[in-house]
């Protein structure tokens, strides 16, 4: 149960009821992360605006590797409600349910890809110890093997926007749907 008041789709007029209206048609439905925003619905446009270029947006990173990212900073953080969605993204591309899952579980024992292993343990490790971002420590084993600068700009992004979402989520309180799936991927 949200710890603010939510104004539910059946409720919204104005804008909202467009912003609504546009989730609907743009991503399948409306997510409670973006409920969880009704009362201030700039805040829903400017997020989406946002979530699209780091997520969907042209990037050297896959889409997948940009939700394989999201999974790893929600775990670190404990958020469920974006471990369970984004999970599922992840599976909508591998199409294996017990690989998403280790992933989800333990990125390490996920059968990752060397670049892929890397970037999730830069996730991973920017999210529980921000303090020990420098380029020794992080920056360069992905320099290493290979990863150039705008993939890296483009990770940190993705770990930078998971951290805030994450927040909002346990924060305020955003339950999980009772069915999660159903939003367009691609």
């Amino acid at each position: 149960m949200p710890h603010i008041d939510v104004i539910e789709y059946e409720n919204s007029q104005g804008e909202l009821k467009e912003i609504y209206d546009g989730l609907i048609k743009s991503r399948g439905k409306i997510a409670e992360v973006h409920k969880i925003q009704s009362l201030n619905p700039k805040s829903i446009t400017d997020h989406m605006e946002l979530y699209m270029t780091i997520m969907f947006g042209k990037s050297p990173l896959k889409r997948v590797q940009r939700e394989m990212i999201g999974v790893v900073v929600s775990k670190a953080n404990d958020c469920e409600y974006c471990q369970t969605h984004h999970v599922e993204a992840v599976n909508n591309f591998w199409k294996d349910d017990d690989r998403s899952m280790r992933l989800k579980d333990d990125f390490r024992k996920a059968d990752l890809n060397p670049i892929d292993q890397s970037l999730c343990d830069y996730a991973w490790k920017l999210t529980k110890m921000p303090g020990l971002a420098n380029e020794e420590v992080l920056v360069e084993p992905l320099k290493e093997l290979g990863i150039d600068d705008r993939t890296i700009l483009d990770a940190t992004l993705v770990i930078a926007y998971f951290n805030f979402v994450n927040r909002i989520v346990l924060s305020l309180g955003v339950a999980l749907e009772i069915d999660p799936g159903g939003y367009k991927y691609e």
